[in-house]
């Protein structure tokens, strides 16, 4: 088997594994809703309040630091602390974390990612310490799930919207481009063997 093959393979193999792996949260901040994903699908959402202009909410790839179902906040009212943070999950060293608050539809935090009663709760039993966090300021995501057709149906799999929320789609294409490289390349070389049993 040609190494090309192979190699395509084992991309296409490895990206699967990483999709389906694990359990993963996705905030996105310019809709200021949360989702979690588990088996390439999304399986619950809810509405949150990310951090206000001068308290901005990170964007990045994060992860759940610690979980903790009762939490006072040490900053919080400044100076002294002592806000309520229930259903914790930690996302930086820093402070920062997602947990039940008050969630306007607006960004209205110190940096935190608030969650609604009810979401926030289910959020906190279904994530693990070590779950994958992705918070982004693109909309790409929540517009590929949330699209709906006059029918009601989506416009795209909860698949698809998974690989592009995790930012696969450069190597779906890369591989892609190189399936298209390795026909092109049995075909030429079927002509030069018929050209060769011609001459």
């Amino acid at each position: 088997m040609p190494k090309r093959v192979l190699y395509l393979l084992f991309s296409m193999l490895f990206i699967s594994n990483i999709l389906y792996a694990s359990k993963r949260i996705v905030v996105d901040i310019s809709k200021q809703r949360a989702y979690a994903i588990e088996n390439g699908s999304v399986v619950f959402s809810g509405r949150v309040s990310t951090g206000k202009p001068g308290h901005r909410t990170p964007t990045g790839h994060f992860r759940v630091l610690e979980k903790a179902l009762k939490h006072v906040s040490s900053k919080y009212p400044e100076p002294n602390g002592g806000a309520r943070m229930d259903y914790m999950l930690r996302v930086t060293d820093s402070g920062i974390a997602m947990h039940l608050g008050y969630v306007p539809n607006y960004p209205a935090s110190h940096g935190c990612i608030r969650m609604v009663n009810g979401f926030a709760q289910k959020m906190y039993s279904w994530a693990n310490v070590g779950t994958p966090i992705r918070i982004t300021t693109s909309s790409s995501f929540n517009d590929f799930v949330t699209g709906q057709r006059s029918t009601g149906v989506r416009k795209n799999s909860d698949h698809k919207s998974a690989l592009e929320a995790f930012g696969f789609r450069r190597s779906i294409n890369y591989i892609r481009s190189h399936k298209r490289t390795h026909k092109k390349y049995k075909r030429r070389s079927r002509h030069k063997r018929v050209y060769k049993a011609r001459g």
